[in-house]
């Protein structure tokens, strides 16, 4: 083991939101910074639906399953797959959230529009900045993208940002689509950390719009959510839907069981 690896590991050891997260057999102290979010801002209530993109390890969907409740119902969303929580009310999706086929596969299994997506997703990382910072951006946009064609209107969403010289042009896009937007870091970040959180308040409804003069948009001109589905449809490859694969906790049935209970309560 290196001497940054080993300092990595005595850091974390050191770290009270871990050994808290180890102890409460959570899946990552990240929890912590979404518990925190929603204690400041509401974004969460009881009972709601909700979208985690990016889901893996679990940690996410552990906090927000833990304030949405029996009532709630949960989608997870990730390109590896995640180990089941052991809830009803709660499906993980193993897929691309930049694909069209994935957001129709969440869309399918909802049981109404969300009223909260939530992403704490990191792209990988390179140990460049702009690079990082870049990517960051390029996929929290995506995250963007995605929440408004799964959000009703009122809801709400939360995402990690990088910060740099792209993250008040991030902002400024979220604007567009949102009534309220805050910036925050929750206490468990750590101070070396460059993440913060956008919070955008009371979706108003409005499809993602590619023409909006943001520099921002350059990053994702390619991503398959933004091309025209007569486009997709004439690249073969594209869109196959062969790298989606649904859990479903405590099986199908009892998923749509919980799906009609829930319309008929609506």
């Amino acid at each position: 083991m290196g001497r940054k690896d080993k300092r990595w590991v005595l850091q974390r050891k050191r770290d009270p939101y871990y050994q808290l997260a180890k102890k409460s057999n959570y899946r990552s102290r990240a929890v912590y910074k979404l518990l925190q979010l929603n204690e400041k801002f509401k974004v969460i209530k009881e009972g709601d639906v909700v979208v985690d993109l990016g889901c893996a390890p679990g940690g996410w969907l552990q906090a927000v399953r833990s304030i949405v409740g029996d009532r709630g119902f949960v989608v997870g969303v990730d390109l590896q797959s995640v180990k089941p929580l052991g809830y009803d009310n709660v499906i993980t999706i193993k897929g691309d959230m930049t694909r069209r086929e994935t957001l129709e596969k969440i869309l399918s299994y909802l049981p109404s529009k969300a009223d909260v997506v939530v992403s704490d997703a990191s792209p990988n990382i390179s140990g460049v900045w702009d690079v990082d910072h870049s990517r960051s951006v390029e996929l929290t946009t995506v995250a963007l993208i995605v929440a408004t064609n799964l959000l009703k209107e009122g809801g709400n969403f939360v995402v990690k940002v990088f910060q740099g010289n792209l993250f008040n042009d991030y902002v400024d896009l979220v604007r567009n689509y949102f009534k309220k937007v805050y910036i925050s870091k929750p206490r468990a970040s750590r101070d070396s950390s460059a993440e913060v959180y956008v919070i955008g308040k009371k979706f108003l409804g409005k499809n993602f719009d590619m023409n909006l003069d943001s520099p921002i948009l350059t990053l994702v001109k390619e991503c398959p959510l933004c091309i025209d589905k007569k486009e997709e449809k004439e690249d073969k490859n594209r869109c196959k839907g062969k790298n989606i694969k649904l859990t479903l906790e405590g099986g199908r049935g009892s998923l749509i069981k919980k799906i009609k209970e829930m319309r008929k309560g609506s």
